[in-house]
């Protein structure tokens, strides 16, 4: 069995795309997955699964379509992936209101994007991940999920420093909870 931290795109915001994650965990418990566990309203899974990562997503983007009829966009990545996102991190982590990470569904070979008035925002592009850090804060900033989905052209959903290091430590902790 593999752990994977699974991360939906577009969950529960602003009244679109809705799931109640109490349902969602029913679906993929009856898909065969293990240990499904789901951590705030915004799409966000641990699960184990015999399955390779694209497997584990093709399942769940097709139960969601087939139960919710919502297309909404599935990545995953193991604990050992986001330990490594999460150390990479290449700004102050000093006000966690401020950081980000934008999870891509590929590798990229872009470094730099082009996005107007970013002012003191600052992004690093590093495979598939782009790290954020946006002091004029996520509301104001131009470093949207959306704008780094068309300069890039990939799928792409952003989870802030807190739900980033809430996600593996629940990974984690049930990964040593089994051993």
């Amino acid at each position: 069995m593999k752990r994977y931290i699974v991360i939906l795109r577009g969950v529960n915001v602003s009244g679109k795309n809705k799931l109640s994650m109490a349902e969602l965990r029913d679906v993929l418990n009856k898909l065969g997955f293990q240990n499904v566990q789901t951590y705030i309203q915004s799409g966000n899974i641990i699960l184990d699964s015999k399955e390779t990562k694209e497997v584990v997503c093709q399942k769940i983007k097709e139960a969601i379509a087939y139960k919710f009829g919502h297309e909404i966009a599935v990545l995953a990545r193991t604990p050992q992936e986001w330990q490594k996102t999460l150390e990479n991190y290449p700004f102050s982590q000093e006000n966690e209101k401020i950081v980000a990470f934008v999870f891509l569904d590929k590798i990229t070979k872009e470094t730099v994007i082009e996005v107007k008035g970013v002012k003191e925002d600052k992004y690093k592009i590093v495979d598939d991940v782009v790290y954020l850090y946006c002091p004029s804060s996520f509301a104001n900033t131009k470093l949207t999920n959306n704008t780094i989905e068309k300069k890039l052209n990939v799928i792409a959903t952003t989870r802030n420093l807190k739900t980033t290091k809430k996600l593996l430590e629940l990974a984690c902790l049930n990964l040593s909870k089994e051993r």
